[in-house]
């Protein structure tokens, strides 16, 4: 680093006066503390016990609160799979249910989903769902623990496409429903949540998977284990790891379930056959396939151990499960039912701020941006999300909009004229629907911003609100001003046949 000569200067006179000060600060100390010594020694001695206490407790507090202070912090914890889930009781999600059916929000879906609940009270059965990526063989453990049982099995992967349940009678009389789920992480991946919701249901989750499991699989695991859902991970195919890559596998498996109080490890294999080289008297080697029994003991024994160690809670721990899982199709239902309500309410006002710019002495002026109609959408906006919103947000929410609406004025006009082109013999409308389109888009951009704002943020941030309408004014802007030309030219005509 060069630094020139008089800065070079200066720093040497800092430091100078500074192991000057620090000399004079240590020879004060010094004198002090000789003083202090002198007269402690003239005095009696507990004075000097009590003394140098005093002194002692003082610095040892003084260090506590520096370490306090100056000690990393400690970073907040982000909210993970492994954390509990708070399960809602019945009668709250029956009174959510209400609420959204005030709202109108199609909740058909949530009654069914408790309707189901009730029919497996009633039905008194234990429900034991196989869960686990394709291929790792859930319908061969079936096969294995319910012989008579047709559960399709196919070494291609991705057999299994819906919910098949067999009955199984455990050795103790235990009466229980397993049920065939297709494997998850297909290409398409649109059975996942199909499978994940009926795990949530079942009073049993056996994971089943045939190595040590990645990263997707640990998620869906920890989400299990954060619902407290009684669980077996059963590695399955392992008869084809050797002792020590067995035994490494199961600590490491073990260890992702240590902490769950209804959780259980097992090895196990579904296999009823197994390839052999055979020496034949000549020297020659011939391959064959041999019938071996499935080891599947320790699953059946897992089961029973759930099932007898933990009877009475079993319907509960499903219950909650599946409350949780109601819970969440509650919210989906409700964002889909505002996010519709609130489509609607921004086409009419869209349309709303269209009609004013025709009508308007002046077409293209400001006023329509900064003044009531869009003071007005922001309100509802806000209403229906449940959301209080200030006049002074709103206003600047409108003033930040408007300074880019003044950048991107030209372009507007430019896409409106183009949109205008798809009508021959309208022209322009003499300005008019030019501005109006302007408008329209305006509007709509405004309103699916402040959408997605409210119903992310759960209130209004009219600066982020803002930039997220600058990033959508540019998405699919022809598409929305040939739609709204099309209004405009209704409207126009309209007027006409009226004038008439």
């Amino acid at each position: 680093m060069n630094l020139s000569r008089s800065i070079r200067v200066l720093i040497a006179l800092a430091v100078l006066v500074l192991s000057l000060a620090t000399l004079l600060l240590l020879l004060t100390i010094s004198e002090a503390t000789l003083n202090v010594q002198a007269r402690l020694a003239e005095a009696p001695a507990w004075l000097g016990l009590i003394f140098w206490g005093l002194i002692g407790s003082g610095g040892l507090l003084s260090g506590w609160l520096l370490w306090r202070v100056l000690r990393p912090g400690a970073k907040a914890r982000k909210p993970t799979a492994q954390q509990d889930i708070e399960a809602p009781t019945e009668g709250e999600i029956d009174a959510a249910v209400q609420r959204a059916d005030a709202l109108g929000a199609d909740t058909a879906e949530i009654r069914r989903e408790l309707d189901e609940l009730r029919r497996r009270r009633e039905a008194g059965e234990i429900h034991v769902a196989l869960f686990g990526e394709i291929s790792t063989g859930k319908s061969a453990l079936i096969q294995a623990l319910v012989p008579d049982a047709e559960a399709r099995s196919d070494v291609r992967g991705g057999t299994t496409r819906t919910l098949d349940r067999y009955t199984w009678h455990s050795t103790s009389g235990d009466a229980l429903q397993l049920i065939d789920m297709p494997g998850t992480a297909e290409a398409d991946g649109d059975l996942d949540r199909m499978v994940a919701d009926e795990a949530k249901r079942a009073h049993i989750v056996v994971y089943v998977t045939d190595s040590d499991i990645n990263r997707a699989q640990h998620a869906v695991l920890q989400e299990l284990v954060a619902l407290k859902k009684p669980l077996v991970l059963a590695l399955n195919k392992s008869d084809l790891y050797g002792a020590d890559q067995a035994a490494a596998l199961a600590e490491r498996l073990t260890g992702l379930i240590r902490e769950h109080p209804y959780a259980e490890f097992v090895s196990v294999s579904a296999a009823t056959s197994r390839q052999v080289v055979r020496q034949l008297p000549d020297g020659s080697e011939h391959i064959e396939m041999r019938d071996i029994p499935p080891q599947v003991e320790p699953l059946r024994r897992a089961l029973q151990r759930l099932i007898d160690d933990n009877q009475q809670i079993l319907d509960q721990l499903r219950d909650s499960a599946t409350f949780v899982l109601a819970s969440q199709q509650l919210d989906e239902a409700i964002a889909a039912s505002r996010k519709a309500k609130a489509d609607k309410l921004v086409d009419t006002y869209s349309v709303k701020a269209m009609v004013g710019a025709m009508a308007a002495v002046a077409p293209g002026s400001d006023i329509l941006i900064q003044g009531w109609l869009g003071t007005q959408m922001v309100k509802e906006l806000a209403a229906l999300y449940d959301t209080k919103v200030g006049k002074v947000d709103t206003e600047l929410l409108l003033k930040l909009v408007q300074k880019h609406v003044a950048k991107a004025h030209t372009l507007l006009l430019a896409v409106a004229g183009n949109a205008l082109k798809a009508f021959p013999g309208i022209g322009t409308l003499a300005g008019g629907g030019l501005h109006a389109i302007a408008y329209g888009i305006i509007f709509r951009t405004l309103g699916r911003a402040l959408t997605t704002t409210l119903a992310t943020r759960g209130e209004l941030h009219p600066r982020q609100t803002a930039k997220a309408f600058e990033e959508k004014l540019g998405e699919d802007m022809e598409t929305s001003a040939r739609s709204l030309a099309k209004m405009v030219i209704e409207q126009t005509r309209r007027d006409e046949r009226q004038g008439d």
